[in-house]
């Protein structure tokens, strides 16, 4: 899997993407343990293989804010966290089981120096990420709950039904009442 993940970037010769690859750890990860925590370090990112995964943060009244669902066949990290050194401002946290192939921070570093297109696939993703970001701060000005909740369920059809709905409601910014209307409303 890792391996089509980086051929799709077409920047790797096939003997290039072995040599990365080799440095990912699988790990399996529990039904509500942690990716990462608020307040740790984060000195790895990685990809998910198969589960899904919520990025929070706690509120000053202690209210767990989702805002972001990680699924398979992409890369997840606490990012500010890993690219400052400092500790992570965020929680990672399944909400599956699943197997996530790891890459320290070193590591990554290394490949910055030994192959001159790393950077150009660092900037790719940086640039993909910037662009999600973009798009979600956009979506909160610009849609209703109704229409995030919709636009979740076409692009994550088999996901969403793992996602409990306290956490689905913080991540549209409405109430557990309000998506229960909603969700009685949609139909496809």
């Amino acid at each position: 899997m890792l391996n089509v993940f980086f051929k799709r970037f077409d920047l790797f010769s096939e003997l290039e993407i072995s040599s990365i690859v080799a440095l990912f750890e699988k790990r399996t990860i529990g039904k509500t343990d942690y990716l990462v925590r608020e307040g740790e370090n984060c000195e790895e990112i990685a990809f998910i293989e198969s589960g899904v995964f919520r990025s929070f943060y706690t509120s000053e009244s202690g209210e767990e804010l989702t805002y972001c669902f990680r699924f398979p066949d992409d890369l997840i990290g606490a990012y500010s966290a890993f690219i400052t050194g400092g500790k992570s401002i965020e929680s990672i946290q399944a909400i599956v089981p699943t197997v996530v192939w790891t890459i320290k921070k070193k590591d990554l570093d290394a490949l910055a120096n030994t192959l001159p297109q790393w950077n150009t696939f660092l900037k790719i993703i940086a640039e993909q990420q910037y662009l999600e970001l973009e798009q979600r701060v956009i979506q909160f000005q610009r849609t209703t709950a109704q229409e995030r909740y919709r636009n979740l369920l076409l692009n994550h059809p088999t996901f969403i039904q793992y996602i409990p709905l306290q956490y689905l409601a913080s991540y549209l910014g409405i109430t557990q009442r309000h998506l229960s209307r909603i969700r009685k409303e949609i139909t496809f």
